[in-house]
């Protein structure tokens, strides 16, 4: 006994100890170089590149290995996404603060080299406000196509995709070998805690359970606000002073409603018909562009009411009210665009991607649930404020690590998913069908009357009942 009181170790056991303590160091080790083997410089492209900056670098070499990155892919002249996306990341960036460029790297890929040279693009950097310690890239196209296809990131060329590519934000951990992908849409402080929490979740083994879904309050949503800050924060305040585009406070007061609405819609109509208003914002705002972002008539209006709400402007507010309980119509002057027409497609894409998921796991499945995930959050931004509830629904799916995860997050979704079509306007694919597990006391959509049940899989494959079909 020593003068605590506490018995002496044998020294047998103290080296026992150290022994295991190292064992365990190492295989940890192991574990992680396996992974980092996995994904890295043999399977990266080393390819070389050119940043904004004018200088050349190697994308393995000096971009990747070694580091904490977020890389997507963007093209200058877009009308579409890219525009949002990289106002949307700007904001992901100042919410991490100065870990940006020290901790973690940001990279935007163009994939229109030919036009998008380092000046294009440090131009286009500058009118983003974009700070430190992101890159902007150009180089090879062939060189590009073979990363992004190595990343995960190439799309098809689609004829009826006028944007050229999907906006997913791949965040990655090339030391431990983490990479998932992400909706470069989403919100920001969501992307913000991804980044930061999820691929640093490899120092500790603890895992954190998901709430469960009984937990969770009731959201309530004002379509105006959640459509403002889904799409136009990222560029525009209400009363904040000028961003990447205008403040909009008063707008409704000093701007024609019918001119407001039509520009929300059909930005790039508008542009295109050398409207005055419209060319004078661009030129003031040094080219950045008002993306389409697929919104209805009646987005615009629930938007306008909004802007005037939060503006002060109650006159205004009561008249865009007033428009926003209106049947939609289409616009007077100028057709609806190729996004609206398409919104019945984005709805079938949306529910066949759900689908996807719920087949896997009545299987047992894990693999393919993130890539569905993903393009339902994709989905949901397409659609609009109408699908705010699915997007809220389908995020937690971006920290579901197994099965069991997956399986927790799905009854929120199903819920979200269902109230959705139940509203949706338009046809919904043919077959589909309710159906309720009362051991799980939840629902799900599934095509067909044989019940495939995803909460428990093949252990209780027929547990449940069709509740009726969906109209």
């Amino acid at each position: 006994m020593n003068r605590r009181g506490a018995s002496r170790v044998s020294p047998g056991i103290v080296t026992t100890a150290v022994v295991v303590r190292t064992i365990g160091v190492a295989l940890a080790t192991a574990l992680v170089s396996a992974d980092n083997a996995r994904w890295g410089a043999d399977y990266f492209p080393n390819v070389t590149l050119t940043t904004h900056e004018g200088r050349v670098v190697r994308f393995y070499d000096d971009l990747i290995r070694g580091k904490t990155v977020a890389i997507d892919l963007i093209y200058t002249t877009c009308t579409f996404a890219c525009p949002l996306e990289t106002a949307r990341l700007v904001q992901v960036q100042r919410v991490l603060g100065d870990r940006v460029g020290r901790d973690i790297f940001f990279y935007s890929i163009t994939i229109d080299p030919e036009h998008d040279t380092p000046d294009v693009l440090k131009a286009y950097a500058e009118t983003y406000h974009v700070g430190p310690g992101w890159l902007f890239l150009t180089g090879k196209a062939s060189d590009i196509e073979l990363i992004s296809k190595k990343l995960g990131l190439y799309s098809e060329p689609d004829p009826s995709n006028p944007d050229g590519h999907t906006p997913n934000l791949l965040v990655g951990n090339e030391p431990t070998g983490q990479w998932m992908r992400n909706s470069a849409l989403d919100n920001p402080k969501f992307l913000a805690r991804t980044i930061d929490d999820w691929l640093s979740s490899w120092k500790s083994s603890a895992r954190k359970p998901l709430p469960s879904f009984a937990d969770v309050p009731v959201l309530t949503f004002d379509r105006g606000e959640y459509t403002f800050r889904n799409h136009c924060a990222a560029c525009h305040t209400i009363g904040g002073g000028d961003a990447i585009g205008p403040d909009l406070k008063g707008v409704t007061a000093t701007r024609d409603h019918a001119w407001l609405r039509r520009f929300i819609a059909s930005p790039d109509q508008v542009l295109a018909d050398n409207d005055p208003i419209a060319r004078m914002l661009i030129d003031k705002y040094k080219q950045a562009r008002m993306p389409n972002l697929s919104l209805t008539e009646s987005d615009a209006a629930v938007l306008l009411d909004y802007i005037a709400r939060a503006g002060g402007d109650a006159a205004a507010a009561g008249s865009a009210t007033l428009i926003a309980r209106m049947p939609p119509s289409p616009m007077r002057d100028a057709p609806p665009s190729p996004q609206t027409q398409r919104a019945a497609v984005d709805s079938t894409r949306l529910i066949d991607a759900y689908l996807r998921i719920a087949d896997a796991l009545a299987s047992d499945r894990f693999d393919g649930v993130m890539e569905s995930a993903l393009a339902i959050a994709n989905e949901t931004t397409k659609i609009g404020s109408r699908a705010a509830a699915v997007k809220v629904g389908v995020n937690p799916f971006a920290q579901a690590a197994d099965l069991r995860a997956a399986r927790d997050a799905f009854g929120g979704l199903s819920d979200a998913l269902l109230a959705f079509v139940r509203g949706v306007d338009g046809a919904l694919p043919e077959g589909l069908n309710e159906a309720y597990c009362p051991m799980a006391r939840k629902s799900w959509i599934q095509r067909g009357e044989e019940i495939r049940n995803p909460y428990y899989g093949q252990a209780m494959a027929a547990c449940g009942r069709i509740v009726g079909p969906l109209r």
